[in-house]
């Protein structure tokens, strides 16, 4: 009627969704989960060859995780919004608002290139590092971009009052990023030490933003606010 053979197999046969499946698990030290799956991906891809009716899923912290990175993305955009809508309630000037924002690209220009040159991962901690580089570069260009309305009130040209402007907002601008930075430097270079894998990726993002927004924000707001206010004042 039938054979009874000794052999080996698990001791338990778990399933999810009708499926069997096997789980296993591994703990990550001194990286962050993003890139560790990322290699184990690139690794299992290379020397793996399922048979039929086989597959991997990569789940458990990893896939929480990936959710959360989505809802931070679309909390990023939400925020550039929720910022450019306050600006223009306080300048009631589409234009200006948008001379202010101009500081976003110029900020993730160093937080890209921060990436890119360290873990080249885009992190949870990463995206949180974004945000608020959103907020410090445009308090940035707040700074300069008000203290012009201010002059131009008092009857300055558009020469005079980008140029006397931009003097007086350059060191409060300067002081302002390099405490900031400072601030942020033991917690950049800490990135190999336990406990640190969430706060160093953010560090590096914000430093990056704030040096590429701060020297670019002095040369690049003053030439479009130039640019876009010319005929208007010549008129």
């Amino acid at each position: 009627v039938a054979d009874i053979v000794s052999t080996s197999g698990p001791n338990t046969i778990n399933r999810e969704n009708v499926e069997r499946k096997i789980v296993v698990s591994a703990n990550v030290v001194g990286r962050d989960q993003k890139s560790v799956v990322k290699d184990i991906q690139r690794i299992v891809h290379e020397k793996t060859n399922l048979p039929e009716g086989y597959h991997i899923e990569y789940g458990g912290q990893f896939e929480a995780e990936a959710e959360a990175s989505k809802t931070l993305l679309l909390t990023s955009l939400l925020s550039i919004l929720v910022i450019f809508l306050l600006l223009f309630q306080e300048f009631k000037n589409v234009k200006t608002s948008g001379i202010i924002l101009l500081n976003l690209p110029l900020a993730l220009i160093g937080g890209i290139f921060s990436i890119y040159f360290t873990s080249g991962i885009l992190s949870i901690p990463a995206i949180i590092g974004f945000i608020t580089l959103f907020g410090v570069a445009t308090r940035n260009g707040i700074l300069l971009v008000s203290h012009y309305k201010t002059l131009q009130d008092e009857g300055l040209n558009l020469i005079d009052t980008i140029i006397q402007g931009s003097k007086d907002r350059l060191s409060p601008i300067l002081m302002t990023a390099l405490t900031a930075g400072l601030a942020l430097i033991p917690l950049a270079v800490a990135g190999d030490l336990p406990g640190s894998e969430i706060q160093s990726p953010m560090a590096k993002v914000i430093l990056g933003g704030l040096l590429s927004s701060t020297l670019l924000n002095i040369f690049i707001v003053p030439v479009v606010y130039f640019l876009s206010n010319s005929k208007s004042d010549t008129k």
